[in-house]
Protein backbone atom coordinates (compact mmCIF):
# COMPACT_ATOMS: atom_id res chain seq x y z
CA UNK A 1 0.00 0.00 0.00
CA UNK A 2 0.98 3.58 -0.91
CA UNK A 3 2.39 5.48 2.21
CA UNK A 4 0.55 8.67 2.62
CA UNK A 5 1.99 11.66 3.98
CA UNK A 6 0.01 14.03 6.73
CA UNK A 7 0.48 17.79 6.34
CA UNK A 8 -0.33 18.79 2.65
CA UNK A 9 -3.29 20.86 3.10
CA UNK A 10 -2.92 24.35 2.98
CA UNK A 11 -2.06 25.90 6.23
CA UNK A 12 -4.51 28.02 7.34
CA UNK A 13 -7.11 25.88 6.34
CA UNK A 14 -5.95 22.94 8.31
CA UNK A 15 -5.41 24.63 11.43
CA UNK A 16 -8.84 26.28 11.22
CA UNK A 17 -10.05 22.75 11.11
CA UNK A 18 -7.47 20.95 13.47
CA UNK A 19 -8.49 23.84 15.98
CA UNK A 20 -12.52 24.18 15.30
CA UNK A 21 -13.49 23.11 18.56
CA UNK A 22 -10.98 25.81 20.43
CA UNK A 23 -10.86 29.72 20.91
CA UNK A 24 -7.73 31.36 19.61
CA UNK A 25 -4.98 32.06 21.47
CA UNK A 26 -4.86 35.44 23.24
CA UNK A 27 -2.59 38.07 21.91
CA UNK A 28 1.10 37.58 24.18
CA UNK A 29 4.68 39.16 24.20
CA UNK A 30 5.69 35.25 25.68
CA UNK A 31 7.53 33.42 22.76
CA UNK A 32 5.82 30.12 21.43
CA UNK A 33 7.74 27.18 21.33
CA UNK A 34 7.62 25.02 17.75
CA UNK A 35 8.02 21.38 19.09
CA UNK A 36 10.07 20.40 15.92
CA UNK A 37 12.28 23.27 16.06
CA UNK A 38 15.94 22.91 16.49
CA UNK A 39 17.50 24.65 19.73
CA UNK A 40 19.09 27.50 17.77
CA UNK A 41 15.96 28.01 16.19
CA UNK A 42 14.07 28.19 19.20
CA UNK A 43 16.82 30.63 21.14
CA UNK A 44 17.36 33.06 17.75
CA UNK A 45 15.37 36.63 18.54
CA UNK A 46 14.69 37.17 15.31
CA UNK A 47 13.01 34.07 14.26
CA UNK A 48 8.98 34.56 13.87
CA UNK A 49 8.75 31.77 15.99
CA UNK A 50 10.47 32.68 18.99
CA UNK A 51 8.68 35.83 18.45
CA UNK A 52 5.16 34.60 19.62
CA UNK A 53 2.11 36.34 17.40
CA UNK A 54 -1.32 36.71 18.09
CA UNK A 55 -4.16 34.08 17.73
CA UNK A 56 -5.73 34.58 14.54
CA UNK A 57 -9.61 33.71 14.41
CA UNK A 58 -10.28 30.25 11.76
CA UNK A 59 -11.00 30.94 8.10
CA UNK A 60 -14.86 31.72 7.34
CA UNK A 61 -14.78 29.93 4.54
CA UNK A 62 -14.06 26.45 6.21
CA UNK A 63 -15.27 23.16 7.90
CA UNK A 64 -18.70 23.52 8.75
CA UNK A 65 -19.40 24.21 12.35
CA UNK A 66 -15.87 26.43 11.99
CA UNK A 67 -17.16 28.50 9.51
CA UNK A 68 -18.20 27.08 6.13
CA UNK A 69 -20.70 29.16 3.63
CA UNK A 70 -24.16 28.33 4.36
CA UNK A 71 -27.22 28.90 2.76
CA UNK A 72 -29.33 31.71 4.57
CA UNK A 73 -32.12 30.08 6.90
CA UNK A 74 -30.53 26.59 5.83
CA UNK A 75 -29.44 24.40 9.26
CA UNK A 76 -26.30 22.64 7.73
CA UNK A 77 -26.96 18.40 7.76
CA UNK A 78 -23.69 17.71 9.01
CA UNK A 79 -20.87 18.76 11.06
CA UNK A 80 -16.77 18.31 10.63
CA UNK A 81 -17.33 15.85 13.37
CA UNK A 82 -19.58 13.39 12.06
CA UNK A 83 -17.24 13.37 8.47
CA UNK A 84 -14.20 12.59 10.61
CA UNK A 85 -16.02 9.81 12.91
CA UNK A 86 -17.18 8.50 9.75
CA UNK A 87 -14.14 8.46 7.71
CA UNK A 88 -12.36 6.67 10.86
CA UNK A 89 -14.75 4.21 10.96
CA UNK A 90 -14.15 3.25 6.95
CA UNK A 91 -10.60 3.15 7.32
CA UNK A 92 -10.67 0.99 10.50
CA UNK A 93 -12.83 -1.33 9.09
CA UNK A 94 -11.49 -1.54 5.52
CA UNK A 95 -7.86 0.22 5.24
CA UNK A 96 -6.78 3.72 4.16
CA UNK A 97 -8.12 3.79 1.27
CA UNK A 98 -11.74 3.34 1.66
CA UNK A 99 -12.00 6.79 3.22
CA UNK A 100 -11.10 8.63 0.32
CA UNK A 101 -13.51 11.61 0.15
CA UNK A 102 -16.32 9.96 -2.13
CA UNK A 103 -16.30 7.12 -0.02
CA UNK A 104 -17.18 8.85 2.30
CA UNK A 105 -19.56 10.90 0.86
CA UNK A 106 -20.96 8.08 0.46
CA UNK A 107 -21.85 6.43 3.73
CA UNK A 108 -23.21 9.71 5.09
CA UNK A 109 -25.66 9.65 2.31
CA UNK A 110 -24.42 13.18 0.78
CA UNK A 111 -22.87 13.80 -2.28
CA UNK A 112 -19.26 14.56 -2.63
CA UNK A 113 -19.62 18.33 -3.42
CA UNK A 114 -21.40 18.39 0.06
CA UNK A 115 -18.85 16.79 1.79
CA UNK A 116 -16.02 19.73 0.23
CA UNK A 117 -18.05 22.30 2.16
CA UNK A 118 -17.47 20.85 5.75
CA UNK A 119 -13.83 19.46 4.73
CA UNK A 120 -12.15 20.63 1.29
CA UNK A 121 -9.69 18.44 0.54
CA UNK A 122 -8.49 14.88 1.21
CA UNK A 123 -5.36 16.24 2.67
CA UNK A 124 -7.49 18.19 5.18
CA UNK A 125 -9.24 14.96 5.96
CA UNK A 126 -5.92 12.95 6.63
CA UNK A 127 -4.66 15.69 9.18
CA UNK A 128 -8.19 15.54 11.00
CA UNK A 129 -8.66 11.61 11.41
CA UNK A 130 -4.63 11.18 12.51
CA UNK A 131 -5.24 14.18 14.89
CA UNK A 132 -8.60 12.70 16.39
CA UNK A 133 -6.84 9.22 16.71
CA UNK A 134 -3.63 10.77 18.84
CA UNK A 135 -6.35 12.76 20.84
CA UNK A 136 -7.88 8.95 21.68
CA UNK A 137 -4.60 8.27 24.10
CA UNK A 138 -5.27 8.70 27.83
CA UNK A 139 -2.70 11.29 28.40
CA UNK A 140 -2.50 13.49 31.69
CA UNK A 141 -2.66 17.02 31.15
CA UNK A 142 -1.42 19.76 33.22
CA UNK A 143 -2.60 19.43 36.43
CA UNK A 144 -4.35 16.24 35.74
CA UNK A 145 -3.04 12.59 38.51
CA UNK A 146 -0.29 10.88 36.75
CA UNK A 147 1.92 8.25 37.72
CA UNK A 148 4.98 9.73 40.16
CA UNK A 149 7.74 8.12 38.14
CA UNK A 150 8.94 9.37 35.17
CA UNK A 151 9.65 5.78 34.13
CA UNK A 152 5.87 5.04 34.71
CA UNK A 153 4.68 8.05 32.80
CA UNK A 154 7.03 7.37 29.27
CA UNK A 155 5.01 3.52 29.96
CA UNK A 156 1.93 5.02 29.48
CA UNK A 157 2.93 6.99 26.79
CA UNK A 158 4.08 3.47 25.09
CA UNK A 159 1.21 1.55 26.08
CA UNK A 160 -1.35 4.43 25.13
CA UNK A 161 0.42 4.98 21.38
CA UNK A 162 0.53 1.19 21.23
CA UNK A 163 -2.65 0.53 21.93
CA UNK A 164 -3.46 3.25 19.62
CA UNK A 165 -2.09 2.04 16.32
CA UNK A 166 -3.88 -1.70 17.30
CA UNK A 167 -6.97 0.05 17.10
CA UNK A 168 -6.39 1.82 13.96
CA UNK A 169 -3.56 0.02 12.14
CA UNK A 170 -3.78 2.49 9.00
CA UNK A 171 -1.74 4.66 10.69
CA UNK A 172 1.18 2.67 9.74
CA UNK A 173 0.92 3.55 6.66
CA UNK A 174 0.77 7.52 7.38
CA UNK A 175 4.07 9.23 7.57
CA UNK A 176 3.81 12.56 9.63
CA UNK A 177 7.07 13.66 9.13
CA UNK A 178 5.07 16.78 8.55
CA UNK A 179 2.48 16.50 11.48
CA UNK A 180 -1.20 17.44 11.88
CA UNK A 181 -0.28 20.17 14.33
CA UNK A 182 -3.63 19.85 16.16
CA UNK A 183 -4.91 19.30 19.80
CA UNK A 184 -3.80 15.50 19.89
CA UNK A 185 -0.23 16.19 18.62
CA UNK A 186 0.23 18.66 20.96
CA UNK A 187 -1.20 17.15 23.83
CA UNK A 188 1.17 13.92 23.50
CA UNK A 189 4.23 16.36 22.84
CA UNK A 190 3.49 18.02 26.18
CA UNK A 191 2.82 15.11 27.89
CA UNK A 192 6.52 13.30 26.50
CA UNK A 193 7.76 17.15 27.89
CA UNK A 194 7.11 17.04 30.68
CA UNK A 195 8.26 13.60 31.98
CA UNK A 196 11.47 14.68 30.62
CA UNK A 197 11.40 18.26 32.49
CA UNK A 198 10.06 16.50 35.69
CA UNK A 199 13.38 13.94 35.65
CA UNK A 200 15.29 17.19 35.87
CA UNK A 201 16.86 17.53 32.68
CA UNK A 202 17.78 20.78 31.15
CA UNK A 203 15.51 22.36 28.81
CA UNK A 204 17.53 21.88 25.43
CA UNK A 205 18.28 17.91 26.34
CA UNK A 206 14.58 17.66 27.84
CA UNK A 207 13.50 18.61 24.32
CA UNK A 208 15.85 16.28 22.55
CA UNK A 209 14.92 13.23 25.05
CA UNK A 210 11.37 14.02 24.59
CA UNK A 211 12.33 13.52 20.60
CA UNK A 212 14.07 10.57 21.15
CA UNK A 213 11.17 8.67 23.03
CA UNK A 214 8.78 9.70 20.62
CA UNK A 215 10.74 8.51 17.55
CA UNK A 216 11.02 5.38 19.09
CA UNK A 217 8.07 4.35 20.46
CA UNK A 218 6.28 5.67 17.76
CA UNK A 219 8.03 4.04 15.18
CA UNK A 220 8.21 0.70 16.66
CA UNK A 221 4.25 0.97 17.30
CA UNK A 222 3.93 1.86 13.47
CA UNK A 223 6.36 -1.40 12.91
CA UNK A 224 3.69 -3.92 14.86
CA UNK A 225 0.85 -2.04 13.60
CA UNK A 226 2.30 -2.97 9.86
CA UNK A 227 2.60 -6.56 11.25
CA UNK A 228 -0.70 -7.12 12.08
CA UNK A 229 -2.06 -5.49 8.84
CA UNK A 230 0.22 -7.94 6.63
CA UNK A 231 -0.82 -11.00 8.80
CA UNK A 232 -4.65 -9.64 8.56
CA UNK A 233 -4.75 -8.84 4.71
CA UNK A 234 -2.59 -12.24 3.97
CA UNK A 235 -3.97 -14.73 5.78
CA UNK A 236 -0.73 -15.77 6.82
CA UNK A 237 1.09 -15.18 10.27
CA UNK A 238 4.95 -14.02 9.90
CA UNK A 239 5.86 -17.30 11.61
CA UNK A 240 4.49 -19.21 8.95
CA UNK A 241 5.92 -17.08 6.52
CA UNK A 242 9.33 -17.66 7.61
CA UNK A 243 8.89 -21.16 7.61
CA UNK A 244 7.69 -20.98 4.32
CA UNK A 245 11.21 -19.91 3.49
CA UNK A 246 13.65 -22.63 5.69
CA UNK A 247 14.84 -23.71 3.15
CA UNK A 248 17.31 -20.96 3.20
CA UNK A 249 18.90 -22.23 6.40
CA UNK A 250 19.62 -25.10 4.84
CA UNK A 251 20.45 -24.78 1.03
CA UNK A 252 21.60 -20.67 1.01
CA UNK A 253 22.80 -20.10 4.15
CA UNK A 254 26.75 -20.20 4.68
CA UNK A 255 28.23 -20.28 8.40
CA UNK A 256 31.72 -18.80 7.24
CA UNK A 257 30.19 -15.83 5.39
CA UNK A 258 28.00 -15.10 8.51
CA UNK A 259 29.86 -16.70 11.51
CA UNK A 260 28.02 -14.52 14.18
CA UNK A 261 24.65 -15.07 12.72
CA UNK A 262 26.05 -18.56 13.16
CA UNK A 263 27.48 -18.33 17.10
CA UNK A 264 24.61 -16.84 18.01
CA UNK A 265 22.45 -19.53 17.07
CA UNK A 266 24.56 -22.31 18.09
CA UNK A 267 24.79 -20.63 21.17
CA UNK A 268 22.03 -22.08 22.62
CA UNK A 269 20.15 -25.42 22.05
CA UNK A 270 17.83 -24.94 19.27
CA UNK A 271 18.94 -21.62 18.12
CA UNK A 272 16.85 -20.11 21.15
CA UNK A 273 19.38 -17.11 22.01
CA UNK A 274 16.86 -15.58 18.93
CA UNK A 275 13.96 -16.22 20.81
CA UNK A 276 10.88 -17.79 19.99
CA UNK A 277 8.04 -16.40 18.09
CA UNK A 278 8.27 -13.18 15.56
CA UNK A 279 5.65 -11.53 17.86
CA UNK A 280 7.57 -12.75 21.03
CA UNK A 281 11.27 -11.43 19.96
CA UNK A 282 9.33 -8.56 18.70
CA UNK A 283 7.96 -7.88 22.22
CA UNK A 284 11.26 -8.79 23.92
CA UNK A 285 13.08 -6.60 21.56
CA UNK A 286 11.03 -3.16 21.86
CA UNK A 287 10.98 -3.99 26.16
CA UNK A 288 14.99 -3.90 25.62
CA UNK A 289 15.40 -0.52 23.65
CA UNK A 290 13.02 0.82 25.58
CA UNK A 291 14.83 0.10 28.89
CA UNK A 292 18.01 0.78 27.87
CA UNK A 293 16.90 4.35 26.47
CA UNK A 294 15.73 5.52 29.39
CA UNK A 295 18.76 4.27 31.01
CA UNK A 296 20.79 6.38 28.68
CA UNK A 297 18.37 9.48 29.62
CA UNK A 298 18.74 8.94 33.16
CA UNK A 299 22.67 8.74 33.14
CA UNK A 300 22.66 12.40 31.48
CA UNK A 301 20.71 14.09 34.51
Amino acid sequence: MTVQHSGGGQADRTLALLWRNHSPAPATDQPVPDPQASDAQASDPRSRRARGGRGRPPSAAVGGEAGAKRVRGRRPTLTVDAVIEQALALADERGLPAASMGGVAKALGVGTMTLYTYVPSKEELLDLMVDQVLLERELPGPGDPRPADWREQVELYSDQTRAMFRRHPWLAHVSTIRPPVGPGMLAGREYLLSAMVALGLPPARANLAALAVTTYIDSAAGQEAESDLVEHQTGQSNDAWWHDRGDLWETYFDVDRYPTMTAVWNAEEGGMAYGGSIREVSADSYQFGLAHLLDGIRSTV
